[in-house]
């Protein structure tokens, strides 16, 4: 192609350009981070508590230094959440600094997602250029999932943030000869303590950390072996202490390990938060387990390669997954037979390999798999695009790298332009647009080269064509970001983007039984539905309606009850009177009342103040306490109300079924008179044949 010089770069000194060059760079680097802490942060408050059942934890964290620590539910400490708790620990110290409220809850969790896109930012900018930093952070700022959780207080948001900090130490490791070691340690310290945010899913990238410095690390192999060696030693030891602390310490020196059955932290480490995960075999989850007809089958669709390609999944995360996919194998292909330390096949390795690796574990999982989780996925799709992206661009004046350019924006073009139909009365337009600027960008790349513009032009031209291509990549995913930070969000199962995008979480009629709402239209948007099932009356669920019938005054248990331990019905549905009496009868009581289920729990002492005990943990299906310890409790004057149904509490049982919470309630109610409170039963314990 002929070109004319441009007169100005000419007599412009060079020392001069690259300041200009680097002063551009960060001014767009700071704006990419400023626009997305202004998109995190934007009407935060909408969410309130968001989950309840990790609000509760962090507000007794705020409280108690013993509560913070283990993790604990109750300011009391009975028992702790069903995760480890290194991102209450982040929310419990902001909650004791600025006071405990939605903003003190939230806030780390979003300067969380500034942080992480920054890590993305600055480990593709290192191997790449600062315009492929830009569009990897671009990327991971704007996919749905990733804004919905940054703006939520599950542990995703630490757990991400650590990981993307680990790749990052790893992508210096490699570059280094002479301290790769330190950063090695550095980088299994940063998962270790990712296992401290949401456990053994910390542990899904190690496979692709560990292959892509064991290639392509500068040292020589023995050197490297070492410092593999180190860095799993440094891992255990940041993942492990508290593990260790807690399985070392007596039982009667801390609280029951929620969603174990054995109060055992190592139980809950490989059963319900790890391998069950994997087998379906997940003793006291919600899904009951049992492969394809337990938890997986029932919470996240039919396990393969499609589940992330469909319903809901599909409209979280999938809006750039093939593209990604693509990008994996221009990176490896571009490598080619490149030495072993190239960085394009490093990049590919690391950030690839964290893709297809924490993909293919989740699409064919067995057992629970919710559609958040896909926040795992973002940052390597951002990277890998990113990079990507710079080797084809570089070579796009090539036909072949011109066509796979041109190939890959058809193809997110035509998937976008499927999943935006899976909303057709949401903003009709928006698909069309995405196509048609899909059609043109692709058009452009192949023609530009031919038309032998002068530099001037071709630069105008170029430019012009990298924001058609960028529209087409990210109008889809933004619109649905919109969507979800204009939309309140609360409860156990969130989801992003606009009504009606499809998927379990939006489902209507699975927000039956006790509370309600649980399983119903997610928060800000509206839906009904009805259940039938085991638990007493109605409860109401932010965003929608659920109505149980009971079968037994005292009996909970069935699919009537999942909107209840799933969510309950929020703060609003604590009544004043019910708030009065638990703050004025507290004094001398260790917790001021006790209710099934901690979801059923955490609304009342999230608007008391007042620690509440949760009877079975997060499902009410832990053995904790025991009718014994209960009645003992009871018998010692620990425990001032029994809070039953209505008023949406989430009602007895949850999904206890016959279990320890069900023979709880039931002697409650054979031995202790109930009355009722704004609209909710409430059995005063301190009084009857049980006292």
């Amino acid at each position: 192609m002929t070109t004319v010089s441009d007169p100005v770069e000419a007599t412009r000194p060079r020392a001069i350009t690259t300041q200009y060059t680097l002063s551009r760079d960060k001014i767009l680097y700071g704006g990419l981070l400023a626009l997305t802490a202004i998109a995190y942060l934007w009407g935060l408050s909408k969410n309130g508590y968001a989950n309840e059942y990790y609000a509760a934890a962090v507000q007794a964290g705020s409280k108690s230094w013993k509560a913070w620590f283990f993790g604990s539910f109750d300011s009391s400490s009975f028992i702790t959440v069903d995760k480890t708790p290194a991102s209450l620990w982040v929310m419990g110290l902001s909650g004791r600094i600025f006071g405990f409220n939605s903003w003190s809850m939230l806030v780390p969790e979003a300067l969380m997602g500034v942080a992480s896109v920054g890590f993305v930012y600055v480990s593709v900018r290192r191997w790449f250029s600062a315009n492929a930093g830009l569009l990897a952070g671009a990327i991971l700022a704007l996919t749905p999932v990733a804004v919905l959780m940054f703006r939520f207080n599950n542990p995703d948001a630490l757990l991400i943030l650590l990981l993307c900090a680990g790749a990052w130490a790893i992508t210096r490791a490699i570059d280094s000869v002479q301290h790769s070691a330190r950063w090695m340690i550095l980088a299994g310290s940063l998962v270790g303590f990712g296992f401290l945010a949401k456990m053994l899913q910390a542990f899904l990238i190690l496979p692709a950390f560990g292959i892509a410095y064991l290639v392509a690390g500068k040292p020589k192999l023995g050197k490297r072996i070492l410092h593999l060696v180190l860095a799993t030693v440094s891992l255990i030891v940041s993942a492990g202490w508290w593990v260790a602390i807690v399985e070392l310490l007596p039982a009667s020196a801390r609280p029951y390990i929620g969603g174990s059955q054995n109060n055992s932290i190592l139980e809950l480490t490989l059963g319900y938060n790890g391998l069950g995960r994997l087998s379906g075999n997940e003793t006291g989850s919600v899904g009951g387990g049992g492969g394809g007809n337990g938890g997986g089958g029932m919470w996240g669709g039919a396990a393969g390669v499609q589940r992330l390609f469909g319903g809901e999944f599909a409209s979280q995360i999938a809006w750039l997954l093939p593209a990604a996919l693509l990008g994996t194998v221009v990176l490896v292909v571009a490598a080619g037979k490149a030495p072993r330390t190239d960085r394009k096949r490093a990049f590919a390795l690391l950030w690839g390999g964290w893709l297809l690796g924490t993909g293919l574990v989740f699409s064919y999982m067995q057992g629970i798999i919710h559609s958040y989780y896909m926040i795992a996925l973002a940052p390597a799709i951002g990277a890998v695009i990113g990079a990507a992206m710079s080797v084809l661009w570089k070579r796009r004046t090539e036909w072949l790298p011109r066509a796979v350019l041109a190939g890959g924006i058809l193809l997110t073009a035509g998937w976008s332009f499927a999943l935006l139909k899976q909303t057709p009365s949401w903003q009709p337009w928006l698909r069309w647009t995405v196509l048609l600027t899909g059609v043109l960008g692709a058009g452009l790349l192949m023609l530009l080269p031919e038309l032998k513009l002068h530099r001037t032009a071709a630069r105008r031209a170029g430019l012009f064509t990298a924001a058609v291509l960028t529209v087409t990549a990210l109008a889809g995913p933004t619109a649905y970001s919109v969507a979800t930070i204009n939309s309140a969000h609360t409860g156990a199962l969130p989801s992003a983007g606009p009504s009606g995008a499809g998927g379990m979480g939006r489902m209507g009629g699975m927000g039956g039984g006790p509370g309600g709402g649980g399983m119903g239209t997610p928060p800000g948007q509206t839906g009904t539905g009805t259940g039938t099932g085991t638990g007493t009356g109605t409860g109401r669920g932010t965003g929608g309606t659920g109505t149980g019938t009971e079968a037994g005054t005292m009996r909970g248990g069935g699919m009537g009850g999942v909107g209840g331990f799933l969510g309950g019905g929020g703060i609003s549905g604590v009544s004043s009177e019910l708030i009065t009496l638990l703050q004025q009868r507290a004094k001398g009581y260790t917790w001021a009342a006790a209710a099934v289920t901690a979801n059923g729990a955490a609304p009342m002492q999230i608007a008391s103040g007042e620690p509440i005990m949760a009877i079975g943990g997060f499902n009410g299906t832990d053995p904790a306490p025991s009718m014994a310890e209960f009645k003992e409790l009871v018998a010692q004057g620990k425990i001032h109300y029994f809070v039953g149904s209505g008023g949406g509490m989430g009602g007895f049982g949850g999904r206890g079924g016959d279990g320890t919470s069900s023979e709880i309630a039931n002697w409650v109610n054979q031995n202790f008179k109930s009355q009722t409170v704004g609209g909710t039963t409430v059995y005063d314990l301190s009084s009857g044949t049980g006292a």
